[in-house]
């Protein structure tokens, strides 16, 4: 469920008709929707309510919006951030730094130390290298780092193969047959608080029973190491439940995924710990754009809309499908492809989509662009990057502005042998 919808056959975000926002600021445009954030953000926290101890940290990646992350901050969702700059801002939108879990395989040394400044409460440690490396700083500073192990547990999550995480092949995570060892090692080194593992094997899963075989593992290592006499006091479950993006997908919910989660780990006594991201944010948003023209093609005709590869690279990087709405729709369909202005054939929405009939500049929108959308946005041929606005009740704000060409140029410099 989203606060989308339309009100006198004009589309809406929450008490927002979207014309207003597009004649106020331009298109394109991302628009986020606060209640929609809210209620999802709720939902997938209640339902996880059915296990005993529970930690929430949203994937920073995937929408790191300043005002996004105010609002999953008063709900009280931590971070999972794989960047320095994901770590600063949660910390900026209030985050508390024992509530943000450091993942990602390339962290530096630079990062490794401010993270530990920060005093942030856990590392989701990719390889013994990397933990190494952090005990050595830990120590240097007189701090322990938290930390828990990745592992890889070699189970196809069945996504995109370019989302997919937990494969032997991926780079995330130690190998499942290693990892016990790795562990034992780690446990051991001063610097370093081993208190459990990680897992995380891929994004927009659309089955529960990768997830299953996966935690199952986890389960059986788990087991291992304490036996070993090795402590285990927290298991990181990840992300990657995913979204309708068509209409007619079916999807877990997140009280299906929170009773699997239950059932797996009945006995196990320890603190779940959960990184949802898309399933919070992808519906609370869309993009919305402005139709530069209707180009005659050889088959459909080609519509030619003000967004590009830029503003929403899914579609090119994984030929993703966004369902693409007038925001005034008179009521006829037509069979067009959707393109946007980069010289890329990739810059391409949709091919022979049947849409609502759209003419030269009329309004519409990308649906379900809350999720990896405005943050994986660039300036590519120069053009603008992406603003954002989110709406609240018949209030709305500009929460990301939108960066001009000039200001982009203004910060390049020609070196005086050139000038």
């Amino acid at each position: 469920m989203d606060h989308f919808d339309y009100r006198n056959g004009v589309l809406h975000a929450e008490d927002i008709a979207l014309p207003t926002l597009a004649e106020a600021v331009g298109t394109p445009l991302y628009v986020y929707s606060r209640a929609t954030l809210t209620r999802h953000a709720r939902v997938f926290r209640d339902a996880l309510s059915v296990l005993p101890r529970v930690k929430l940290a949203f994937a920073v990646k995937s929408n790191p919006n300043l005002a996004v992350l105010k609002v999953l901050a008063a709900e009280g969702y931590g971070a999972d951030v794989v960047s320095g700059g994901e770590m600063e801002r949660a910390l900026a939108a209030g985050m508390k730094a024992d509530g943000i879990v450091f993942s990602g395989v390339g962290k530096t040394h630079a990062e490794l130390a401010r993270a530990l400044e920060a005093g942030i409460g856990q590392f989701n440690l990719e390889s013994e290298e990397e933990g190494l490396e952090l005990a050595e700083i830990a120590t240097a500073m007189g701090k322990t780092a938290q930390c828990v192990l990745r592992v890889n547990p070699d189970v196809d999550a069945g996504t995109h193969g370019k989302i997919s995480t937990g494969k032997a092949e991926n780079k995330f995570g130690v190998p499942y047959d290693r990892a016990a060892a790795i562990y034992a090692r780690l446990a051991t080194t001063p610097g370093l608080a081993m208190r459990g593992l990680a897992l995380h094997i891929g994004s927009q899963l659309s089955r529960l029973d990768p997830l299953e075989a996966a935690f199952t593992k986890i389960g059986v290592l788990m087991r291992a190491i304490r036996e070993s006499g090795h402590a285990v006091t927290h298991i990181d479950f990840g992300g990657g439940v995913g979204v309708p993006y068509k209409a007619g997908d079916v999807f877990p919910q997140p009280e299906d995924y929170a009773a699997m989660v239950a059932r797996v780990t009945e006995g196990w006594d320890v603190t779940a710990m959960f990184e949802p991201g898309r399933v919070i944010t992808g519906n609370t948003g869309v993009l919305m754009t402005r139709v530069v023209r209707v180009k005659e093609g050889v088959g459909a005709p080609w519509v030619v809309v003000d967004a590009a590869m830029n503003d929403l690279a899914r579609p090119a990087l994984y030929d993703a499908w966004h369902d693409f709405a007038a925001v005034v729709p008179e009521g006829a369909t037509i069979e067009a492809n959707i393109v946007g202005p980069i010289c890329e054939s990739s810059d391409t929405f949709a091919m022979g989509r049947t849409i609502d009939a759209v003419k030269r500049g009329d309004l519409a929108v990308f649906r379900t662009a809350g999720a990896y959308g405005a943050t994986m946005a660039n300036t590519y041929n120069s053009r603008p990057l992406v603003p954002e606005v989110m709406v609240d009740g018949d209030k709305w704000a500009v929460v990301a502005d939108r960066i001009e060409p000039a200001t982009i140029l203004a910060a390049e410099r020609v070196p005086e042998w050139l000038a």
